[in-house]
């Protein structure tokens, strides 16, 4: 699991690096590392590429990219990471809580605190923490969150896994069927089939049409006749759960 950093004050980078230091002095079995960054620029590149237990400590006031700027990307692409603000102004609280983040804490950073806001951040990561859709592509076996994937679709037996962030990742040729490899995604109420060759993750689904569904990113997957009523129980079913 990862703690990303981002602070474009590096005496205040090294302070937040010490004491998270000390901390995982006395919780090694989480297995945490820290990666770094003084330039919200280059994390906001990097972002797809962190894993949905990941946890992001990050400063509110930054030139160019604030904190709130990568909080909403993160956010946007459908994530649910951890999120911990810290700032020297208490005037972003509300930006804050838009996000969805865990804690706002202010400089100069206090040790129970943030060590009370990595105690939190851990459970919820823990409780958060993404299966994996193994995918075997030409070059090996590549290791996708269910929470990045936005659809499945089947074309001549080679799987395209389309994922948030608008790439997707190529299968070799399968050799089981549709139905044996999708097996595993459709156990988690997220996934529905729609089709014999698409299935579809419910969290990206915008507009559910007669014959088709349009994704939050503009894909549009089609929706056979035989499944079509199916389809729309079980999406009504999923977003009713959602509310309660």
């Amino acid at each position: 699991m990862k703690i990303i950093l981002c602070d474009d004050s590096s005496e205040d980078l090294s302070r937040i690096e010490q004491l998270i230091e000390k901390y995982k002095g006395s919780h090694f079995h989480h297995h945490l590392t820290i990666e770094k960054y003084t330039d919200p620029a280059e994390l906001s590149a990097r972002i797809p590429s962190y894993g949905p237990e990941d946890i992001y400590i990050l400063d509110m006031i930054m030139s160019e990219k604030t904190g709130l700027d990568i909080g909403r990307q993160i956010r946007q692409g459908g994530s649910e990471n951890v999120i911990i603000y810290i700032t020297s102004s208490d005037d972003f609280a509300l930006d804050a809580y838009n996000v969805h983040a865990a804690r706002y804490l202010l400089k100069p950073l206090k040790e129970t605190e943030l060590f009370e806001a990595l105690n939190h951040a851990l459970s919820a990561a823990e409780v958060k923490k993404d299966p994996l859709y193994l995918v075997k592509t030409r070059d090996g076996l590549v290791s996708v969150p269910y929470s990045r994937i936005e659809y499945v679709e089947n074309t001549s037996r080679i799987l395209d896994v389309h994922l948030t962030d608008g790439t997707d990742i190529r299968s070799i040729f399968i050799r089981k069927s549709f139905d044996e490899e999708i097996r595993d995604l459709l156990l988690d109420n997220c996934f529905l089939q729609v089709h014999k060759s698409y299935i579809v993750n419910m969290n990206y689904i915008k507009q559910l049409m007669p014959n088709s569904i349009l994704t939050e990113h503009g894909a549009s997957i089609p929706v056979s006749k035989t499944r079509a009523a199916n389809v729309k129980k079980e999406y009504l079913t999923f977003i009713s759960e959602q509310y309660r």
